[in-house]
């Protein structure tokens, strides 16, 4: 205890300065100006939010000075770490706090445990233990990290506490990169008070010298203080952002197992496919057999989850978004200047025509990512309307090759619109391998785009489609059709720009 009349070495929480409270901006402040730049900009998964910046407070120093409900301890298994954080709650705790943790039989991975604060300010303390990094466990880490914010936040809901004082759980000693730690913190924290808000008033993210940079960097990603910070942020959130509670999705967690795969429909509501062991007469129909989706039971589990469904397109929406937004603010000048994608004119039915250059596309060479921003930020105003793509296989080498994970990546990430609006793809000149690999992508990665392709040995066969004077020719496609199939084109010259 403090000598009477000597100041305390304890911060009370209600001193602390909010988050909110540390930036201003008039475009918050007046409405009509507001409603038109929400109306004009993409807006972010984690939208502003006046209300939860003012419970949220980043502050540099030593959590067990926090006067508040409770705070968090990190620490190992046994509730035995000596870190800098659990040595300094010890010591200004006293004796009795080691009693206490005996009682409790060690804490696993991700759970939170709950003691008295003893000597602290605060009234309780919550211990929690972060999972040990490994980049080959990167996911079970993740989600670990998760369950620590998570469980912590969840304990002081169901003991009504008021505020919260949160070190940073993933402690130096256990390897967590620091900056993908943080990303779930904040993003955990963010999902609890849009859901929980009401049950808590504040939550302090108490932090070093070292940890303040990376928090000041990325708090204005899940906590953005006005419409312009949330705007200028979009870009750089992270691909995962989680689901509804910021928890890390994992897609192999989504796909379902049978745990009785010889059991019919019948028996066992559960099974989603039908046995193996009974009766195999029916795989020479079974829509596997055929090598296509089997469309009655994926309208069965879109009828079953609708919800489901509808979160799963919202999630893909944001996501788009922030590519959209990444290829509109990135120097993509490099990727233009391959000239690999271009617009020329319209097809016979009035269609926007699109040019892919094959052999333009050094894929060795170039940043493939900074590619499909580059596909994006071209195609984004294109794809609200109808639209063909012209691809141009002519001359290509292995070089240029996309290879099928980098098209099913393209397919994932693009809007809704781009498949919808894509009424034909015209693939030139291809060889028997690339019929092969093409067959193979549309008929097991992506759906709906089979009957939409169409193999053109000659440029002859495109006319048919695409008047030659709506094309932009790259000479050495006349070239070598002309030696392969004939001058028909002789009459038409290249554009002097390709």
């Amino acid at each position: 205890m403090d000598p009477l009349g000597a100041p305390s070495q304890f911060v009370d929480v209600d001193t602390l300065q909010s988050w909110g409270d540390s930036y201003k901006d008039e475009l918050n402040s007046n409405d009509s100006t507001a409603k038109t730049f929400q109306e004009d900009n993409i807006r972010s998964p984690f939208l502003y939010n006046r209300d939860i910046n003012g419970k949220v407070v980043l502050w540099k120093g030593d959590v067990a000075l926090l006067n508040c409900t409770a705070i968090v301890n990190t620490s190992n298994e046994s509730l035995t770490d000596k870190n800098p954080v659990s040595e300094s709650i010890f010591m200004l705790a006293g004796p009795d706090l080691k009693e206490d943790l005996q009682k409790l039989k060690g804490c696993r991975t991700g759970e939170a445990k709950l003691t008295k604060g003893f000597n602290l300010a605060a009234r309780f303390i919550i211990h929690t233990v972060g999972p040990k990094y490994k980049n080959r466990y990167r996911t079970a880490a993740e989600s670990s990290l998760y369950s620590c914010y998570r469980n912590v936040l969840q304990l002081a809901k169901e003991q009504s506490m008021s505020s919260v004082g949160f070190c940073v759980i993933n402690s130096a000693k256990r390897g967590y990169p620091l900056e993908d730690a943080t990303h779930i913190a904040l993003r955990t924290v963010r999902r609890f008070l849009e859901i929980h808000g009401e049950t808590i008033e504040k939550v302090v993210f108490a932090v070093s010298e070292l940890e303040e940079a990376t928090y000041q960097k990325l708090l204005p990603l899940y906590f953005p203080r006005s419409l312009r910070e949330e705007s200028q942020s979009l870009p750089y959130l992270p691909a995962d952002i989680g689901n509804a509670d910021g928890e890390p999705v994992v897609p192999e967690r989504q796909i379902r197992i049978s745990e009785k795969p010889g059991a019919s429909e019948d028996n066992q509501e559960e099974d989603e496919d039908e046995g193996l062991g009974v009766d195999l007469s029916f795989i020479g129909s079974h829509a596997f057999a055929r090598m296509e989706g089997d469309i009655d039971k994926q309208r069965k589990l879109i009828l079953q989850g609708q919800l489901s469904e509808a979160a799963l397109q919202k999630q893909h929406q944001r996501n788009y978004n922030r590519w959209l937004c990444q290829a509109r603010s990135e120097d993509l000048s490099d990727i233009a200047s391959l000239k690999a994608l271009y617009q020329t004119g319209v097809d016979n039915c009035g269609r926007t025509v699109m040019v892919v250059v094959g052999r333009n596309i050094p894929v060795t060479l170039i940043d493939m990512d900074k590619a499909l921003l580059y596909f994006i930020h071209v195609m984004d105003h294109i794809a609200v309307k109808e639209y063909v793509l012209v691809y141009f296989h002519t001359l290509t080498s292995e070089y240029n090759h996309l290879d099928s994970d980098f098209l099913k990546k393209l397919y994932d990430v693009v809007d809704v619109k781009y498949k919808r609006n894509l009424k034909a793809v015209y693939f030139v000149h291809p060889t028997f391998r690339s019929k092969v690999s093409t067959w193979f992508f549309t008929t097991f990665s992506v759906s709906g785009l089979k009957d939409k392709i169409h193999h053109i040995d000659s440029l002859h066969q495109l006319f048919s489609a695409i008047s030659p004077e709506q094309i932009d020719f790259p000479p050495f496609v006349l070239e070598y059709d002309a030696r392969e199939n004939g001058p028909y084109f002789a009459s038409y010259p290249p554009s002097p720009d390709l």
